[in-house]
This record gives structure tokens, sequence and C-alpha cells, in this order.
């Protein structure tokens, strides 16, 4: 039998007493009305059925193949620790202050793990259970912070700091020496700063992690981002942006040479921008090849190379050498500096199509900021195809948004005081944040031949945008007016991503 005829059947997972006994012994308790089915695979077969043999259960045998029975392991193992989890929040939600740290300790002892054994150190629990937290709550960063009293644990979802729980400091110390070893790095050493990387198994599949570690005043702080694998990427049109920006980028991929510029602050996704784009351009036809600082989608579809400044590695040798291996299509992580920015604009202009970031904060400040660079101008008309400025913002949770009534918030973006416009508040459903999920917006620059006459003058921003505009382009501002108006987000997080 494989998954799907197991799914056929309806069942829904059987808890009793001695569930993760039975996990422990690949043994997968299921049922269908009164029925007890179990799910068992060939290769565990013995174990299986020598536990079985010593239950007193009227059940039903099914074999599932390899893969199948895998795939069904680790959804349990999933399901064991949610309940776990669940079982641990309730117990710190009904503590009081007065027992906080006996709540602290209890979640050591009973911190799920689905990582190593269940006879693994409190510590190791803990720290894979923060991992397992952060993945749920599909958190990008997890921050480690020691103060003068107390440490804490906080989550980056979906672009903003969220507390998860306070540790006495000297747990915490235990908690960093671990995620010292298991990123190997010198647990001895807290006078300067480390970088590591470690990798984590949930549920099958491997996630890798980046360790940063500083010393501050009273202790060591870390932040481990974690990295998206590529085949979670999505793809162009799933990104969120109009429908006519998708259409229009397109239409540039299909050109053989030419430079595709992606800029915004940290944080606003352009990596994952990028990404996908060289997703929707892989073929075996064209050799692509990548320089990164950090690699932070590993690819099995093209090359990538990572910067490293120690050895000499940086973006503009990286590019040098990736100019000699005969490419199709460049990625180049950001151009940083004049030596980046003059090899990116030849490499366009000799048959390449190259892509890269720069961090402005609109879509026509991508000229100038070349142009500071000391990139001429007609190299800068001959080689641009496109620049797509972009953000990403919260959506309101439709759970518990409700009317924001103030007249401060109207006016930011020139609203009448009749306009209905939303803000925030905050439930159970969106963790009470009030915002679920982000979607991308842009503003995307074309640059046409009206454009690439003005620059044979004099550039400034301002006239630059202008032409966008008049050409068609849509501006960031406008387009949080219309998320506005249509009840999406709200005028804090408006001006949180620095648009107005």
């Amino acid at each position: 039998m494989n998954i799907q005829e197991y799914h056929d059947l309806n069942l829904t997972p059987y808890d009793q007493e001695s569930y993760g006994t039975a996990l422990k012994n690949y043994v997968l308790f299921s049922k269908i009305d009164d029925e007890i089915i179990i799910a068992i695979s060939k290769e565990y077969m013995s174990l299986s059925l020598d536990f079985l043999s010593k239950t007193s259960y009227e059940y039903r045998i099914v074999f599932l193949d390899e893969i199948s029975f895998e795939k069904l392991y680790n959804r349990f193992l999933e399901i064991k620790t949610d309940k776990e989890m669940s079982a641990i929040q309730h117990e710190q939600e009904g503590a009081s202050l007065e027992d906080e740290d006996f709540s602290v300790s209890e979640f050591l002892k009973v911190g799920s793990d689905i990582l190593t054994s269940e006879e693994s150190a409190p510590i190791i629990k803990f720290v894979n259970s923060l991992f397992y937290q952060a993945i749920k709550k599909k958190s990008s960063d997890i921050h480690i912070e020691m103060h003068e009293f107390k440490a804490e644990v906080r989550y980056r979802v979906d672009g903003v700091l969220t507390k998860h729980i306070e540790l006495d400091k000297n747990i915490m110390s235990l908690v960093i020496s671990r995620i010292k070893v298991i990123s190997n790095l010198d647990i001895s050493e807290k006078r300067i700063p480390q970088d590591g990387r470690t990798q984590i198994k949930i549920a099958g599949k491997t996630l890798d992690i980046r360790v940063s570690i500083l010393p501050t005043f009273y202790g060591e702080r870390i932040v481990m981002r974690i990295l998206m694998q590529s085949e979670d990427i999505l793809s162009v049109q799933e990104l969120g942006f109009p429908t006519y920006i998708t259409e229009k980028l397109e239409g540039v991929l299909q050109n053989s040479y030419g430079m595709v510029l992606v800029t915004g602050p940290t944080g606003s996704g352009k990596s994952t921008t990028l990404h996908s784009l060289l997703h929707q351009v892989v073929s075996e036809e064209k050799n692509i090849i990548t320089v990164e600082d950090p690699v932070e989608y590993k690819s099995n579809e093209f090359s990538q190379i990572q910067v490293n400044s120690k050895v000499g590695l940086t973006f503009a040798s990286g590019l040098r050498s990736i100019l000699r291996q005969d490419p199709d299509i460049i990625m180049v992580g950001e151009i940083r500096d004049a030596e980046t920015a003059s090899i990116a604009v030849q490499s366009a202009l000799t048959g390449h199509l190259l892509f890269s970031t720069l961090h402005t904060n609109r879509a026509p400040a991508a000229i100038t900021r070349l142009i500071d660079m000391g990139v001429e101008k007609f190299l800068i008309s001959s080689s641009l195809l496109v620049v797509l400025a972009q953000r990403l913002v919260r959506k309101l949770c439709n759970e518990c948004k409700c009317e924001d009534t103030s007249e401060g918030s109207h006016k930011v973006f020139g609203f009448s005081p009749s306009t209905t416009i939303y803000k925030a508040n905050g439930c159970k459903s969106c963790n009470f944040t009030g915002y679920t999920g982000r979607v991308a917006i842009g503003e995307l620059f074309v640059i046409d031949e009206e454009i690439k006459e003005y620059l044979k003058a004099d550039v400034d921003d301002s006239t630059l945008m202008k032409l966008a505009v008049k050409n068609g382009m849509i501006s960031l501002d406008e387009q949080l007016k219309m998320m506005l108006e249509y009840g999406d987000t709200s005028v804090d997080e408006a001006i949180r991503i620095g648009i107005k």
C-alpha cells in the first residue's frame, strides 16, 4: 500500500498512552470508526511486530512502501511534537509570576525534540525546541539577547521582532554554548565576534542556519538566520506583485543581455525576487553563475560562489572570474562599490544578462547611485533594462482588524474623514500582532527611449521619478494608498516600511 491509499481510508492519528513508544518502534496508530489500523514498513517489520506482540489492541496491519512510510512517520512526529508544545504553552500561560522559574525548569525537562533521541540533555531539547517553534511560526531569524538580570529570545516574524521567552542568564549561557557546539565555533572564546553555520533536520527536511555571535556588555548576543531552500522559493507570479509588473518582468527576461536591478532596504525581499527571476530563466542551454554574500538559497540548478573577503574573494574579483567561465546569465548579490558597478555594466554590455541589487529607496534613484559610483551615463543607458524597487508589506488580520477613525491617520495619505481605513488589533489567530503574512509591492522603472534621451543631460532623482510616473510606473506610495483603501494594511505599517 502507498501513502495515498492509506490516506484514502480517511484515517485520523490514534492518540493512546504508548503513542511515543509506538513511534520509537516505527508503528503508526490510526483509527477509522472503531477500528484501529496500524501502518508499518517492511524495513522495520521485526521491531514493529515485536512491539505489537506486547499490546492488547485489536487492530488491522497495513504495509507501506519505504518512501510513503517515511513521509507518514515524519507527519506523525510533527503531530506528537505539536501536542507536547501545546501542553508546555498551556502550562506556561497558566503559571503565575511567582512560579515563573518552575515553569521554565519544566520547559527544560519536557521540551519536545524531534531532532535527537528523547534521552537527550535538557539544554539540547530546549535549543531544538527553539528551532522547531521558529519554523512553525515562519520566522526568518532567532535573536538571543543578554540583559543585566535576564536573557530573552525573540523571533522575527513578517519582518518584526516578537518576544518568545525570558530565561535566567545562567541557563542562557548553557544555551549559547550548545549553539556554538553545533555551529563548530569556539565555546571558550567570548571576547570577539564569531560567525558559523549549522544544519537542523525537522520532519525529514534539512534546513541551513547562519549563526552570528557578538560580545556585548552583559554577555554574548546571537542572531540565527533560517535560510530557505531553493525549492521553497516562490515563482515571480506568486510573490504578490501586480500582474502588470510580472508581465513586464517576464518580457525583460527574454533579453539575451542587459542589467536588471532590484532595489530596496534590508529585509525587503530583494534576494528572494532575484532567485525567483533566476529560476524563471533556468534551462539546460544556459550557464548560470552567481556570486553572493552569503549564499542564502542553495540551488542545484546553477553554480553559486560564496564571497570570502578574508582570502580576497570579493564581489568584484568573483565577477571578474565568472566572466572567464563562459556564462550566459550572472547574478551578483549586491553592487557595493565602484569596481563591482563598472564590471557589472561592462558584463551587461558584452552579451550577458546580469541580475543584481542596490540599496536605494526608490527605483529611479538607482541611476543616480550608479552615476555616484563613477559609471558613465551613456553606459547606464546602454546596459540597464529595468529597475524594480520593492517592499514587503504586512497584511492586516481579517479576523480582528478594526476601523481607524483617528484624524492623524487619515492625513498621512490625504484621505478624507469619510474614507474607511483599518488598523491592527490583535487576536489569537494572528498571535496578537494584528497582521498575518506579507505581500510584495514594487515600482518597475523601465529604461525607455525617453529616459535614455534624458540621461544625456544632468540627472536628478525627482525629474526621473516624474518621467517614470508619466510613462506608466505606479509609485510605491500610490500602491500603499490603494492597499489602505482596500483595507489590506494599516497606516502604521505604511509608516514602518518608510515610504511616507
